[in-house]
C-alpha cells in the first residue's frame, strides 16, 4: 500500500488532491494515513509528505478559508479529529468527544456593540495519556478568514483566503509532533493535550473559552507551546520565539537546540496576538513559534505551494527536541513578563508608514518585509528589504524602536527616514 500511495511521485499526489471532490479527497487521505501508520518511525521523506498532505487539504478551496462557524471550519475540525484518532490519541473534548463547542456573536462590523449573527465554533482536542501528573498543551489555531472580510489585507477581494501559512502550517506541525510523541516512546514524563483552536482570528475566542471551561485540570498544565505561521522559514532560517521570559528554564533549554541551522530571535513577553496569550493569563509558561510575516499575510495568495516544507519539518523537530530536553525537568516555574507592547497599542499610533515589518530580522534596525501600495512608505520610495534605522530624530534599533518612533508623528507631519539599502545608506522624504 505504501508503494502504491506514498512512494509515487509526490507532486502527482498533490495535483490529484486539488482535483478531487470532497468525498474522494477525504477517502484518499484516509488511505494515505492508514498506510503511513503501519510505519512507526518515519524517515524524512515520509514526514515531508505528511506535512504536505495536511497543509494542502486544510488550505484547499474545498474548505473555503475555514472561517469560524462555517461548513469549511467543520470540515477542518473533522479532519484534525480524524488524524488524532488514526494516531491512537484519546478524545479530550466535551462529553468524551473530540470537540469543544463554543457560541459567539459574529458581526461583519468589528466596531459594532450589539447585534450580529449567532454562530458556533469548535476546538479539537486529542490526549496522549502517559499516566503523568503534569500535562503539556501543544496548540495551533486552524481557523482563517473565509472569503476575506474586515481582517483581510486585500481590500474588497472576496476570493477564498486559504491560509496555508496562517495557520494550516501550525496544524501540520502539531500533527507531526503528536504522531512523533505517540510512536517514539520518548518524553514520557508528561501527558500531552494537542489542541486545534478555532476563533483565533476573531480574537482568541476558542483558546479563551478553553481556559475558562477546561476539559482537564488547569493546575496540571506544565506549559503551553503555540505554533502560529511556521511555514515560511526564510533563507536565513530565522525562527521567532516569543514568551521566553515566562519561565526561567526557557532560555537555557532553547540555547542547547541545534536543528537545521535554525537561528532564534526571541522576545520575553507572554502576551501576543495568538492563542498562547490565553494560557499566559492563567499563569502558565508559554512559547509562541513564528517564522515571520510576509506579503501574503491575510490575503488570497497564502497558498500551499508557497510553504517551505523542509523548514516546516525543521521547526517541528526543533519543538520536539525542546520537549525532550525538558522531559526530566519537572514542572516549569512561571514568571510574569513585561508586555513589550503595552505602551505601543494601536490606539497610540495616529499614523502608519504602510510597510510590513520583518519580525524575524535579528540585526539592527527594522527591516521592511513588504510595502503597501498607495501608503506613505510606497510614495516615499521604500522597498522590500530596506532596513529603517532612523525616523526624523528618532533612532530605530529594532522593531520596538520603530513603533516608538511612529508614535511621535501625526497625520500631515513630514520627516526624513533613513534606511540601509544593501551597503548604502539613503534618506527618503515621508509625508504621513
Amino acid at each position: 500500500m505504501r508503494t502504491l500511495y506514498i512512494e509515487m511521485n509526490y507532486q502527482l499526489i498533490i495535483n490529484n488532491l486539488l482535483k478531487m471532490n470532497r468525498h474522494k479527497l477525504f477517502l484518499f487521505i484516509l488511505i494515505v494515513f492508514t498506510a503511513n501508520l503501519l510505519f512507526a518511525q518515519k524517515n524524512k521523506s515520509n514526514a515531508l509528505q505528511d506535512l504536505r498532505v495536511d497543509v494542502v487539504y486544510l488550505a484547499s478551496d474545498l474548505l473555503e478559508g475555514r472561517e469560524t462557524g462555517t461548513e469549511g471550519e467543520k470540515l477542518a475540525a473533522q479532519y484534525i479529529a480524524f488524524r488524532f484518532e488514526k494516531m491512537g490519541l484519546k478524545p479530550a473534548g466535551s462529553n468524551g468527544t473530540w470537540y469543544q463547542s463554543f457560541d459567539f456573536k459574529y458581526n461583519s462590523n468589528p466596531h459594532a456593540t450589539s447585534g450580529g449573527e449567532d454562530r458556533s465554533g469548535k476546538n479539537v482536542l486529542g490526549y496522549l495519556d502517559n499516566g503523568a501528573k503534569t500535562t503539556i498543551v501543544i496548540g495551533a489555531h486552524y481557523d482563517h478568514l473565509g472569503h476575506g472580510g474586515v481582517s483581510s489585507l486585500a481590500a474588497n477581494d472576496k476570493s477564498i483566503h486559504n491560509g496555508a501559512d496562517d495557520n494550516a502550517s501550525g496544524i501540520a506541525a502539531l500533527l507531526h509532533i503528536a504522531e512523533y510523541l505517540k510512536t517514539s516512546g520518548k518524553a514520557k514524563n508528561n501527558n500531552y493535550l494537542f489542541m486545534g483552536f478555532s476563533g483565533e482570528e476573531l480574537g482568541l475566542v476558542g483558546s479563551k473559552f478553553f481556559v475558562e471551561n477546561a476539559t482537564i485540570d488547569l493546575s496540571s498544565i506544565n506549559y503551553m507551546l503555540n505554533m502560529d505561521m511556521v511555514g515560511r522559514l526564510n533563507a536565513e532560517k530565522v525562527l521567532s520565539i516569543n514568551g521566553v521570559g515566562t519561565s526561567p528554564l526557557w532560555k537555557e533549554a532553547l540555547d542547547n537546540i541545534k536543528i537545521g541551522d535554525i537561528k532564534m530571535v526571541t522576545t520575553e513577553s507572554g502576551v501576543g496576538p495568538s492563542d498562547h496569550t490565553s494560557f499566559y493569563f492563567m499563569d502558565k509558561p508559554v512559547l509562541h513559534f513564528f517564522t515571520g510575516q510576509h506579503t501574503d499575510y491575510h490575503k488570497p495568495g497564502d497558498d500551499s505551494e508557497k510553504i517551505n516544507y523542509e523548514g516546516l519539518l525543521d521547526v517541528s523537530n526543533f519543538i520536539i527536541t525542546l520537549i525532550e530536553n525538558l522531559d526530566a525537568k519537572g514542572k516549569l516555574a512561571f514568571t510574569k513578563t513585561k508586555d513589550e507592547s503595552q505602551n505601543r497599542r494601536a490606539a497610540d499610533f495616529k499614523v502608519t508608514l504602510g510597510v510590513m515589518p520583518d519580525y524575524v530580522h535579528s540585526g539592527e534596525g527594522m527591516r521592511v518585509d513588504g510595502v503597501l501600495d498607495g501608503r506613505p512608505g510606497a510614495k516615499a520610495g521604500l522597498q522590500k528589504g530596506d532596513i529603517i534605522i532612523q525616523m526624523g530624530e528618532y533612532q530605530v534599533k529594532d522593531i520596538y524602536g520603530y513603533m516608538e518612533g511612529l508614535s511621535k508623528f501625526k497625520v500631515g507631519d513630514k520627516t526624513k527616514v533613513k534606511v540601509k539599502r544593501g551597503s548604502e545608506i539613503i534618506e527618503v522624504d515621508v509625508v504621513f
